[in-house]
């Protein structure tokens, strides 16, 4: 019978949660969902001086924005360093594993050496024959001793990747890595074994930077007995210029992304692209994520991550919004730039969620198309100079203010209707009726829809805005 799968996302807290974890920890979700298995968080917090309660807070929080639920955990190292003890223990009362007392300068010196030989460095293992007496020796000198793992010297070792397909390590080529430092804490190749053991975890899938870290995990769980879980290593995530994804690609924090306005669901679905795909289909509601997804089809090319298409596929995401949810969005916004939101209705929001909705990149955007509700803004110059400096926009402005001074219905389409005949009877193109009225009560050249603003700024604000714009052109025409 087939053990149920178990997959664990295992960060380092050694800073925020970035592109590439997230996309590891979504890859683990999704198997796990597919497969009615278990997701497990464990937090690898054994590197004590990097190592962060705010990075901890950082990834649990990013993980439960994106909706990264996870079915047991989050697990700390530092909660289980007697069990890491007792397994260092076992190995080197089997002689897999032997006490090393090289200082700093020892181990300069030996990887100089290698290196003058054209060797790639290695350690070499003049410490694995001490005796009792002379380690009693090395201890009374105050030396604290690593703890090493014996690594075979002949043979291979092969990982069935389920990505990469078959991989080959010649044996001969390990090195005697260190286990337990001399502090005794573990490092990171000896706690990630005995973790996935104790955690029964059936499918390791992780970024391919991991895999040349495979092979010493595999000879290690093969030393202590374990049962060894299945590889499958991710591609990496380049920069649009084939380099490593960085900040200057814009990778940052997935709270960062958050505070930009991206939707949670719109960057789920760019990170499941990011190494995997499904036939044609770029938009996936989370459930078809689950139910399509498969290691069989992750690629083993590294795969782009191109900023302009999150943004584009983010904006979708912002037009299946209902205009209740896209109307609480834009206030949370807003609150958090300072605006005034109580200034309006609940009815209002909406109407400004309708009218934005098709505009809007990221939810933040809504800050810039909207401030000017609240209080005039400084007019931009450029638009002042191009749009309102123009000869007979004052004319323009004037015979405005006395169409909406009339009495109507002060609502978009009834706005549009007279403005229009304005630009009729004047014989003026329309589009520059209508540039100097929206540059008059926004302050520049783009805003929501024209009549829209109007409406939502109400009669007695956009005739009080017309009439600002005027007497900004007074000197001009003295």
């Amino acid at each position: 019978m087939e053990s149920k799968v178990r997959v664990r996302f295992a960060p380092s807290p050694t800073g925020y949660l970035h592109i590439g974890g997230a996309r590891t920890a979504l890859f683990n979700w999704l198997y796990a969902r597919r497969h009615g298995g278990v997701f497990v968080l464990r937090i690898e917090d054994t590197d004590r001086e990097r190592s962060t309660d705010e990075a901890i807070d950082a990834i649990i929080n990013g993980m439960t924005w994106l909706g990264l639920t996870w079915d047991e955990g989050p697990f700390l190292q530092t909660d289980r360093l007697d069990r890491y003890s007792e397994e260092a223990q076992r190995l080197l009362a089997e002689g897999k594993a032997y006490k090393c007392y090289c200082t700093s300068e020892e181990l300069e010196e030996m990887r100089k050496a290698a290196l003058d030989r054209k060797e790639a460095p290695k350690y070499d293992r003049r410490c694995l024959a001490r005796s009792e007496s002379e380690q009693a020796a090395c201890e009374a000198r105050g030396l604290r001793p690593v703890i090493r793992f014996r690594c075979p010297d002949e043979g291979t070792t092969i990982i069935g990747d389920q990505v990469k397909g078959e991989v080959v390590f010649e044996n001969q080529n390990l090195d005697d890595f260190i286990m337990v430092r001399a502090d005794g804490i573990p490092t990171y190749n000896f706690a990630v074994v005995v973790d996935d053991y104790d955690m029964n975890i059936t499918h390791v899938i992780r970024g391919d930077d991991h895999l040349s870290n495979t092979p010493r995990q595999v000879v290690l769980g093969q030393a202590l007995g374990y049962r060894i879980p299945e590889f499958a290593h991710l591609p990496m995530i380049l920069g649009s210029d084939k380099t490593r994804l960085s900040k200057r690609h814009g990778a940052t924090a997935v709270e960062a992304y958050r505070d930009e306005g991206y939707l949670p669901q719109a960057l789920i679905n760019y990170l499941a692209l990011l190494g995997w795909g499904y036939e044609d289909q770029t938009v996936f509601a989370p459930e078809e994520l689950i139910a399509k997804f498969g290691l069989e089809a992750v690629g083993k090319s590294p795969a782009i991550f191109d900023p302009a298409k999150l943004e584009w596929m983010n904006g979708v995401y912002i037009r299946e919004l209902t205009l209740p949810e896209l109307a609480g969005h834009q206030k949370s916004f807003m609150q958090a730039a300072g605006l005034p939101i109580e200034m309006y209705e609940d009815a209002w929001y909406l109407r400004l969620a309708e009218i934005t909705q098709e505009r809007l990149i990221k939810l933040a955007d809504i800050v810039g198309l909207s401030d000017f509700f609240f209080s005039r803004v400084p007019f931009d110059p450029v638009a002042v100079e191009k749009v309102l400096r123009k000869e007979g926009t004052k004319d323009v402005l004037e015979k405005a203010i006395e169409v909406l001074s009339d009495s109507f219905t002060f609502e978009a389409h009834e706005i549009e209707t007279r403005l229009r005949a304005l630009a009729e009877t004047t014989g003026i193109k329309a589009k520059f009726v209508f540039q100097p009225l929206r540059v008059a009560v926004s302050g520049r050249t783009i805003s929501p829809p024209l009549f829209e603003t109007m409406e939502l700024l109400g009669r007695d604000t956009t005739i009080e805005r017309l009439g600002e714009a005027i007497n900004l052109l007074e000197p001009q025409d003295e």
